[in-house]
């Protein structure tokens, strides 16, 4: 697809609009008018804007006008949404999130009301410029309120440490993370440990040496409890033993795939005070396990579950998947019914970021829209189900390709709430990485301003060039001089 942006330099909110609606088409910015059978123009010509779309046959355009003391920031808005009203049009869809495509709307929304002085000019605001329908808005504002309590125990010198383990039993099919096959990767996991455990050392010393408060902890990956249970015990009484913990609030295993869990490994956990964990079996119907890669059952998923809470776990959390292949509603309904009998105290509902590409023919046929439709029936039963059960949403995050262009959603009892989840979303405080891809996220004390340090992605890569990683780390103490506590 070409798209000519004439008279204006907005390119990456024009082209982010357009992946929209094609998530996979390769997209072509011109800035002067050109022909073409599958085309979008958008036009700024002093206060007038003008957009149009053209796919094959078909066509439309829409025309606006900026206020006399417009900003670029409304420009880009305004010219945006008439863009969206020629898609909407030609495809017949309207995207329940309009035009809004970044990752935290539940910020966007907090800054709205700031910004407009009340939360009924905020749902306005989305509403008429953002075109995001009200069920969404209210999303927002769900998120936002629960996400406001969170925030507020942070201080200015609080931190969360994130450690990455980037090894799977198997490697699923919709994977998107840097994450590793054991059975083709095993032989790096011991070295993988020591190098992590000196990494670990060395992150404790700056945080010492800097006066940083540890308020959560979070093991990811990949699958953390791919690890042996003496391996595990390692890494996480190294950490215990390396920060101070006065002031931990939480700390997260991402147990996930039931497969890997043991009585032993969930004892060890128990035993080194790691509070919450999360079973995550993405689907409970045992055909879709198998389509997407899943070398478990449900039955695995079932007796993890269970066999955690007799070890003593009261904070575990489930993952969904709206979207899978081979899943459809009602056996997505099924999953959440059978997950909700065990009585989860956080569920947290992703939809498929999507890998197929495809593109839409010249009758306007988008074979995402009817996917999409069926993920956000999906989502719908899961709030309204959860809700009903007391477990509500309390953050919220979007990623690009994304079946029905939806949203990622954590549900919890109250009091059983994710903190890191909302700390990192929010971009809280400062969180410190550790492991192979793993990112370091500095912010600045008393403002919003982010620096970032990335560890190299593989575990082969990380281990060749440890050197570089320690020497990298030295960019949290230069961060900390400029910005001070």
């Amino acid at each position: 697809m070409k798209l000519c942006c004439i008279g204006h330099t907005f390119y990456y909110e024009t082209e982010k609009l357009c992946r929209l609606f094609l998530p996979f088409e390769k997209i072509e910015i011109v800035e002067e008018f050109v022909d073409d059978d599958f085309l979008a123009i958008t036009k700024k010509e002093d206060t007038c804007i003008y957009s149009s779309l053209k796919i094959g046959d078909s066509f439309c355009e829409c025309t606006g006008n900026l206020p006399s003391d417009y900003n670029d920031r409304d420009a880009e808005r305004e010219i945006a949404g008439i863009l969206y009203k020629c898609f909407t049009k030609l495809t017949g869809y309207e995207a329940k999130w309009g035009i809004v495509t970044g990752i935290r709307p539940a910020r966007l929304y907090s800054s709205v009301i700031k910004e407009l002085g009340s939360e009924e000019k905020a749902k306005e605001f989305f509403r008429e410029k953002f075109f995001v329908n009200d069920e969404k808005i209210s999303l927002c504002r769900e998120t936002f309120k629960a996400e406001e309590d969170i925030i507020a125990m942070s201080s200015k010198n609080s931190f969360s440490l994130y450690v990455s383990i980037p090894f799977c039993p198997t490697r699923c099919s919709y994977c998107s993370f840097v994450s590793h096959a054991v059975e083709k990767a095993e032989k790096l996991i011991p070295k993988y440990v020591e190098y992590l455990c000196k990494e670990i050392i060395y992150t404790a010393e700056i945080a010492k040496e800097l006066n940083l408060r540890l308020e959560t902890v979070y093991i990811g990956g990949g699958t953390p409890t791919t690890l042996s249970a003496q391996q595990l015990e390692r890494v996480i009484g190294l950490i215990r033993s390396s920060f101070d913990l006065t002031y931990l609030r939480e700390f997260t295993v991402e147990a996930g795939r039931p497969d890997t869990i043991t009585e032993e490994k969930l004892s060890v956990l128990k035993n080194l005070m790691v509070d919450r964990i999360s079973i995550n079996p993405q689907t409970m119907n045992d055909d879709v396990l198998s389509v997407i890669g899943r070398a478990h059952t449900t039955q695995q998923t079932v007796d993890a579950f269970l066999l955690a809470r007799k070890i003593g776990f009261d904070n575990i959390n489930m993952d969904v998947i709206a979207g899978l292949p081979g899943d459809n509603v009602d056996s997505f309904k099924d999953s959440l019914m059978q997950i909700g009998q065990l009585k989860p105290e956080s569920v947290t509902v992703h939809s498929l970021s999507m890998k197929r590409s495809s593109r839409m023919n010249v009758n306007g046929d988008f074979p995402e829209i009817e996917i999409g439709k069926m993920a956000d029936e999906m989502v719908m039963f899961a709030r309204s189900f959860l809700t009903n059960k007391g477990i509500i949403p309390y953050y919220m995050y979007r990623q690009s390709k994304t079946v029905g262009n939806l949203e990622n959603v954590g549900y919890s009892v109250k009091g059983k709430e994710c903190l890191y989840n909302v700390f990192i979303m929010d971009e809280t405080h400062t969180i410190l990485g550790c492991g192979a891809s793993a990112v370091t996220k500095m912010r600045q004390p008393s403002g919003d301003y982010i620096e970032r340090v990335f560890n190299f992605k593989y575990p082969y890569e990380y281990m060749d060039r440890f050197d570089i990683i320690l020497e990298r780390k030295n960019a949290i103490k230069e961060f900390y001089k400029k910005y001070p506590i």
